[in-house]
């Protein structure tokens, strides 16, 4: 059972921005080639480090969110810490770079 769950940008600041401790957000398109690779990483990433959520945000249907946080590629994971933005990693990443990322 997958706990990455997908947030649209309606439900965005509730689910990411006004929690507390670590989000991992996944921008990701269904279309996108390297979006699916990097995916089972992100689903990895949520089941080893439990007190981190994980969320995915589709990029065509949040253009706002993209503009907001200057994604201009995908996938490109974000990381926010109790509503701040932390740090930013653009492109397929392995499992141990994502930890490295998360930690």
């Amino acid at each position: 059972m997958s706990k990455v769950s997908e947030v649209s940008s309606e439900q965005f600041t509730n689910e990411v921005e006004q929690h507390q401790g670590k989000v991992l957000v996944d921008f990701y398109a269904p279309w996108c080639a390297p979006c699916k690779m990097i995916a089972p990483v992100v689903e990895q990433i949520s089941a080893e480090f439990t007190q981190l959520k994980v969320v995915k945000v589709n990029a065509d249907n949040a253009q706002e969110l993209m503009i907001r946080f200057g994604i201009r590629g995908i996938p490109t994971l974000v990381l926010i810490e109790n509503g701040q933005l932390v740090k930013t990693k653009v492109g397929v990443a392995s499992l141990s770079q994502v930890k490295e990322f998360v930690s």
